[in-house]
């Protein structure tokens, strides 16, 4: 049984400052951890990294396919390589490079996107990383993880750092509160976690939404409505056996990500679940197919319903179906 949720005020740190933390960890034993950068060192919270290991940094400047090409040829060197940049420039004007340089060429390489999904608030939809997860998960061989709490994004870089083959990261920037009291449950790539159980709905959520789909489940339950709540860090590969496990014991299936409403999490999860003919009520939460209003990342949650609020909304009215 998995452990009732806990959420702890005022939260932890953010998910990048903990993904340097450990890259520095990595680094310190293993001359072979390589940080390659496009003008990010500062956004990516990888300034102490560079001054403790200035022969372990390349700074190739503005230039995402640069970069990714950089890091793809010192992957192949059996370098360990995290090619950091924002989330929304890497994964369009580099997507080449990662589909030919890294994918194709199976080296394994880490590239990680940061402030990724609506992190960047008031910079608007140019600056919006909506697209990454559907763009990636049409490009064979790469394995696509958010971590949702420091926990999950400390053991995700050490996982990507031994990783054989490609590998994308997606972090935000706000403060991640610990999920879970017992991480013993652990973390491994393809497999989601359980924060809470319940039978009454399944709510499925990654990175940074699966903070609000807990506190979701708290109202839910006071209404006596019990949830489950997974975070499916991993989106490829999927966890289908967790899926099917859901599809059997919950009589509805919620899915909530920061990210279009195309191509990301909760297609992936209706695409399986379609196709082994599971017939349960389901609703796919994110941003819909608009430019998004501009604010705070939390104002655009709440905007589209990824709250609190919202999310319980949504369950509450998914079930009277």
């Amino acid at each position: 049984m998995a452990e009732q949720i806990i959420i702890p005020a005022g939260g932890d740190k953010p998910n990048q400052d903990v993904f340097s933390e450990t890259l520095q960890r990595l680094a310190a034993t293993d001359k072979n951890i390589i940080a390659v950068t496009s003008d990010s060192r500062g956004s990516g919270k990888l300034v102490p990294f560079g001054k403790s290991f200035p022969k372990q940094i390349v700074e190739v400047g503005i230039a995402e396919q640069n970069l990714v090409g950089v890091a793809a040829g010192l992957a192949s060197c059996d370098k360990k390589v995290f090619a950091v940049s924002p989330a929304c420039f890497l994964t369009a004007r580099a997507l080449e490079q990662i589909k030919n340089d890294i994918c194709y060429s199976d080296n394994p390489a880490t590239v990680v996107g940061i402030s990724a999904g609506v992190s960047y608030g008031a910079l608007g939809s140019t600056h919006h990383s909506l697209h990454d997860f559907a763009v990636l998960r049409a490009i064979n061989n790469i394995i696509i993880v958010a971590p949702a709490d420091n926990f999950e994004t400390q053991k995700a870089t050490e996982l990507a750092a031994e990783s054989k083959h490609p590998v994308y990261l997606r972090f935000g920037k706000r403060v991640m509160p610990s999920l879970k009291e017992d991480n013993s449950d652990g973390f491994v790539f393809g497999k989601g976690r359980v924060i809470t159980e319940g039978t009454d709905v399944a709510i499925i959520a990654n990175g940074e939404t699966v903070y609000p789909a807990v506190k979701a489940a708290g109202k839910l339950k006071a209404n006596g409505i019990a949830a489950t709540v997974v975070s499916m860090h991993t989106i490829k590969p999927l966890d289908t056996e967790l899926l099917s496990k859901l599809a059997d014991t919950c009589n509805a299936i919620v899915t909530v990500e920061e990210h279009s409403v195309y191509g990301g999490l909760g297609e992936a999860c209706a695409s399986y679940m379609l196709q082994k003919g599971y017939a349960k009520p389901f609703k796919i939460m994110g941003i819909p197919d608009e430019y998004t209003v501009t604010g705070p990342q939390l104002d655009i949650f709440k905007h589209y319903g990824i709250s609190e609020d919202g999310i319980a909304d949504e369950v509450t009215n998914l079930l009277k179906v």
